[in-house]
């Protein structure tokens, strides 16, 4: 017998199947109504319906076929044809230490499929600001959920390296420093003695990208220089080389903070190293179409119910346009692996931009039409009075500002008992606490971040769980000190523990849920949810003192297993778990 929901719906498909029903499956949905049952099977009125008979009879008829079922304690119908379940004990301690011995069996969904993650995407040499979180946040739990469903994945920052910023950048540095050699007519290559560093570029972006924006010349002159800088130019391409240098050792480091990492760190200028290849396809098909000056592919639709532009491949400025490396791009990725799914994890407002390049791709048939390409659009993240997270002064705040703030709240708030390792515990609490409350409400949406509230320890927050966690494992490790074995449950002796087992059992569902709506929402719900249902149960039972010695080891085992899944739920978050809090 295998103890979980799926296989039990498959049986009681097979027994209304007997019944001379045929449905094509069954669903289990848990109850709303605990007194009736721990589930309810609601088909008997859509068979009622087909074959013009009364609700009740036909529920009663699926009941005495299934009452004797041993994973059921008690089976019942309601009007106007509920049937209501009771899992027995014995199914749902099976269950419990079958998960307790591989918990993978609540997260393998068998997707055999090959999923590429497109996520990150912060520009060079600009300071990575609050704006960046949600893309790396989100987009590395939907590459952990990838896999712990099954999935193969590749991940790409996508880093925004090459275009018309790049030009401005290398023009102020070029007006500040005229007689570098990257700026000499005979430069071949050689070193430069430059000392360039991120603190610079902290600086040089904002101010080059104002310059250029008030005045036409600079702008122009920027536009040239990047014109030049993709056709190589030497000395423009050797700077370019050292600024993209300095700024991904920046931007490794805080994303090594936040617990977020790529396969590939892979930028705009590797695209465009296939534009060429795409360019001479697309003449080839006869797709590209002169429009203003521009070169462009009409991608509009008969069932269009707006005006959908053409994709801009090259502007009429002659500069290739950011449209085209990200074709470019899908082009690269679907030469170089076997992909079934590319994944876009961005700012919802780009829907369109997406929308073009999707359309150019397959119209084109540079991914065959069964490749799905996904736009998954997230919201913003704003300040606690729903405005834009901004600094006193008015900018965007930095991330690794936003980190700091909260670390230190963290720091002063949860942590007065610890002496050693106070900084890393409280860099790791803060994590979870900005990580938590970024993945808690559904991607798409909008949410406003309040340091205070996204860090208390008595709300739906990461420092909540991360408690939870510690009082967990310091349980655990007090058993072990006192030579108690605690291996696997053996009775259920509260109505409580039945409850985390039963939410254990949804987990499978949510995790499906999850994977097919590209969204952490319903995990970080589960956990808190489960994490509360531990919490009562640890709160009316003294674990470590209980007489009973079935109980107490069964009590242990329950909380290893509520431990170990947090810790894999967590996990799939980017969240790590502290040894104190």
């Amino acid at each position: 017998m295998k103890y979980n929901i799926d296989e039990l719906e498959i049986k009681i498909k097979n027994s209304i199947h007997d019944l001379g029903f045929l449905v094509p499956n069954v669903t289990l949905n848990p109850s709303n109504r605990p007194d009736l049952g721990d589930y309810q099977y609601n088909g008997a009125m859509a068979l009622a319906k087909k074959s013009h008979d009364n609700p009740l009879n036909i529920a009663n008829k699926i009941v005495d076929k299934i009452k004797e079922f041993p994973e059921f304690k008690s089976v019942s119908v309601a009007n106007p044809g509920f049937i209501n379940i009771t899992l027995s004990d014995d199914f749902l301690i099976s269950f419990a230490n079958d998960s307790l011995n591989d918990i993978n069996i609540n997260y393998d969904l068998g997707i055999n499929k090959t999923i590429f993650l497109d996520y990150g995407g912060p520009n060079i040499a600009k300071t990575l600001h609050v704006g960046h979180l949600r893309s790396a946040n989100i987009g590395n739990a939907l590459n952990n959920l990838c896999k712990a469903v099954g999935a193969k994945t590749i991940s790409d920052i996508h880093l925004g390296d090459w275009g018309r910023p790049m030009g401005m950048v290398i023009q102020e540095i070029k007006t500040r420093y005229p007689d570098l050699a990257y700026f000499k007519e005979d430069y071949n290559g050689e070193d430069v003695d430059f000392n360039l560093t991120n603190e610079d570029l902290i600086e040089l972006y904002p101010t080059a990208t104002q310059k250029a924006k008030e005045n036409e010349d600079i702008m122009e002159e920027s536009r040239q220089i990047n014109k030049e800088l993709q056709a190589k130019h030497k000395g423009y391409y050797a700077l370019w080389q050292k600024i993209v240098q300095v700024s991904v050792t920046e931007i490794k480091k805080l994303y090594k903070d936040l617990n977020v990492d790529f396969d590939l760190w892979e930028g705009e200028s590797d695209n465009f190293a296939y534009i060429d290849e795409l360019f001479t396809y697309l003449y080839d098909k006869n797709l590209i179409t002169k429009s203003d000056g521009a070169e462009v592919i009409n991608i509009k639709e008969d069932t269009d119910k707006k005006e959908i532009p053409p994709l801009i491949l090259i502007k009429s400025n002659g500069a290739v346009s950011y449209e085209a490396t990200d074709l470019a791009a899908i082009w690269e990725r679907v030469h170089k692996f076997k992909i079934d799914e590319i994944w876009y994890i961005v700012d919802k407002r780009q829907e369109l931009h997406f929308t073009q390049v999707f359309r150019a791709a397959y119209k084109s048939e540079i991914v065959r039409r069964e490749t799905k390409l996904i736009f998954n659009g997230f919201g913003t993240m704003n300040g606690p009075d729903g405005k834009p997270f901004k600094t006193r002064d008015g900018g965007v705040m930095p991330l690794s500002d936003l980190l700091d703030s909260v670390t230190k709240v963290c720091e002063t708030r949860l942590m007065e008992n610890i002496t050693e390792n106070r900084e890393e515990i409280a860099k790791t609490i803060a994590v979870a606490a900005i990580k938590y409350a970024d993945l808690l409400p559904f991607r798409n949406t909008d949410y406003n971040f309040d340091i205070e509230k996204f860090t208390d320890l008595n709300g739906k927050t990461g420092t909540y769980l991360l408690y939870s966690c510690v009082r967990m494992n310091s349980l655990l490790k007090k058993a072990c000190e006192a030579n108690i074995n605690y291996s696997h449950i053996k009775t259920l002796s509260t109505s409580n523990e039945r409850k985390i087992i039963l939410a254990m059992l949804d987990l499978k569902r949510i995790i499906k849920r999850s994977f097919e709506n590209y969204s952490l929402n319903e995990i970080c719900e589960y956990l808190y949810k489960i994490t509360n249902l531990y919490n009562n149960f640890y709160a009316e039972n003294k674990v470590l003192t209980e007489k009973n010695i079935d109980i107490r080891s069964s009590w242990l085992a329950l909380t290893k297993l509520i431990f170990d899944n947090n810790k894999y739920l967590l996990n799939i978050l980017g969240i790590n778990i502290p040894e104190k809090m």
